[in-house]
């Protein structure tokens, strides 16, 4: 619909002499071409309405299909510790009574019928660090022939590494080590934290449903996650600081995106070589070649703003940490929001806006304006977003799959330091938090210019087709799986892309109010309510999966593991109580 109806709708939308198709500008194949109370610009509401009602359709049936994933995830998942498991954070304080006492006290007394077990949570940095030592010592021992070094040298040193030589008497390991530090199970080491096993998956649930005590601060549960997703480092937090360390973060990331306008009014200021020669008189006769004007205006821009948008990820995931959640799937999730509203705000919303600082300030204290302002905006900016689409889009793709720097790493660890043989140090989990935005990011983009400019169209549909070639080969063959979050990534997108169709219809209805075309502003308001009344029934139906546990799927769980015999735990697959005593609590 965009490029056979709306395309020469905009390509002819003025009575003017055309030159060759590949000498024309990129502005009269956008919705600027078309000339003010045109009634052509039926076509652009009607591919609007059909665009809707497409993307509304694809997001309720992938939203349904999730949704049995999620619950099928659940139900045929081998029993997991989590699923019996709940934390307990801010446990109160008591005189002469360690805090490991007053679990079982607790849950003991309330909890009489369903309650198991327990761990404490220990701060216990002393074992940690030996485990990882002796990893590292295990991984340079090298079982070589006799009369070789054990241990190769470093090419960049020249040296081998040396360990202290023990002799095998006790009294040489006895004076180089004191076995009380690793005391651990004591009144000093505990944390007011603990890990609260039950019978049944239902009993867990149902605890972390209520309240403990008349005071919302202490005794306060959630659910666990699964062992190899837990923060461990965070749970030494105390629950008290929660409030104050999220109101800190937000003030960051607000204080990092307000700086980060400096970079992206400079990116900005390159796409306008008209007030570039403004405010530089001197470089008039340099900005007048061709060569200087395609390069400036075409991808020098784009590849600044990338160069910039690398310190993003890493930022935000630093003030994710801080902010304290309990699971590396939270983290990872708190991340990918912030970078989420970070990009939109700053790739898409600041770019669209010529004034620098002041203008965006302005344009953000006016909600009311930023229709209009942005439908001005964007038919101007198609080229810089085509650039874009290429430089961070397929550019992207490719970095993905050749791995650059884990290749250097791979390169620096085999050549430099001569360890030839393959580890699992390099792998990692897929980068949702730095994926998901970018992929969010060019569906918004394709929406806003799907009508305004759709010659963008084709090249976002090569990074589509490629990107789902290129992740799911790396999803499957390249990262590894750390742990299971059931979905709950998905929400995100739903709703980035409910935002990106209602953004998309407000912008159309400053456009047809700009071309004088009031018939086709009326018709868009009613797709503008269908759309938030479609997003409101998906919230209501699917969105308290993603929140909350099924009671019905639960019950027939335990009632499945009654009726087999077992409990429904492994002892073997606890991992809680080995975790929680070598886990780096810092």
């Amino acid at each position: 619909m965009c490029l056979f109806l709306v395309l020469p709708v905009n390509y002819y939308g003025q009575e003017m002499k055309h030159k060759h198709i590949h000498a024309e500008s990129l502005n009269v194949f956008t919705i600027a071409n078309v000339k003010e109370g045109s009634r052509w610009l039926w076509a652009h509401c009607l591919t609007l309405y059909i665009i809707s009602c497409s993307a509304c359709v694809l997001l309720y049936f992938e939203y349904k299909s999730i949704t049995k994933m999620r619950l099928a995830h659940i139900t045929t998942s081998p029993p997991n510790p989590s699923h019996f498991t709940i934390l307990v954070r801010s446990i109160p304080y008591s005189v002469g009574e360690s805090y490991s006492n007053s679990v079982k006290k607790f849950f003991t007394d309330y909890y009489s019928s369903s309650y198991l077990s327990h761990q404490i949570v220990y701060r216990c940095g002393l074992v940690q660090k030996l485990m990882v030592d002796a990893e590292k010592i295990c991984t340079k021992i090298k079982a070589v022939p006799n009369g070789q070094p054990s241990l190769k040298p470093c090419c960049l040193c020249g040296g081998s590494t040396s360990f202290k030589v023990l002799t095998d008497e006790p009294e040489t390991v006895k004076d180089s080590f004191s076995y009380s530090n690793l005391n651990l199970a004591t009144r000093d080491n505990e944390r007011s934290a603990a890990f609260v096993i039950f019978k049944t998956r239902y009993a867990a649930v149902i605890a972390t449903q209520m309240l403990q005590s008349p005071n919302p601060m202490s005794w306060v549960t959630e659910l666990a996650p699964e062992p190899h997703d837990v923060l461990w480092s965070n749970l030494c937090i105390p629950f008290r600081q929660l409030w104050l360390r999220k109101i800190v973060t937000l003030l960051a990331t607000v204080v990092f995106m307000v700086l980060f306008l400096a970079p992206v009014t400079f990116v900005q200021g390159l796409t306008q070589l008209e007030k570039l020669s403004q405010t530089f008189p001197f470089l008039r006769g340099f900005l007048k070649q061709d060569l200087i004007n395609h390069v400036l205006t075409g991808y020098l821009p784009s590849v600044i703003l990338m160069l910039f948008l690398y310190t993003v990820p890493p930022t935000m995931m630093l003030f994710s940490s801080v902010e304290g959640p309990v699971s590396r799937s939270g983290r990872k999730r708190s991340a990918c929001l912030k970078i989420l509203y970070f990009t939109i705000w700053n790739v898409f919303f600041v770019n669209h806006v010529s004034g620098g600082f002041l203008y965006a300030f302005n344009m953000l204290s006016s909600v009311g304006d930023i229709p209009v302002e942005l439908a001005k905006a964007i038919p101007n900016q198609a080229s810089f977003f085509v650039t874009y689409v290429l430089t961070s889009g397929w550019a992207s793709l490719s970095c993905e799959v050749m791995q650059p720097f884990s290749l250097l790493c791979n390169f620096l660890k085999k050549h430099l330091r001569r360890n030839h043989e393959d580890s699992s140090d390099g792998l990692v989990s897929f980068p949702y938090h730095t994926e998901v935005p970018r992929v969010l990011l060019f569906g918004l983009i394709g929406f806003t210019y799907s009508v305004m400019a759709p010659l963008i169209l084709p090249f976002l549909l090569i990074y589509f087709l490629l990107a789902y070639l290129v992740y799911r080969n790396q999803v499957v063959n390249v990262y590894i799986r750390k742990y299971e979050s059931g979905g709950q990534l998905w929400p995100i997108v739903h709703n980035t892309t409910i935002f990106s169709l209602v953004l998309t219809q407000m912008i159309a209805i400053g456009v047809f109010g700009i071309k004088k075309s009031p018939i086709a502003s009326g018709f868009t308001i009613p797709l503008i309510i269908c759309t938030l009344l479609f997003n409101e029934y998906c919230r209501q139906r699917f969105s308290p999966i993603f929140k909350k546990n099924v009671a019905q799927v639960l019950i027939e769980m335990d009632r499945r593991d009654e009726q087999s015999g077992s409990d429904g735990r492994d002892p073997s697959t606890d991992a809680f109580s080995i975790l929680s005593v070598t886990a780096n609590f810092s």
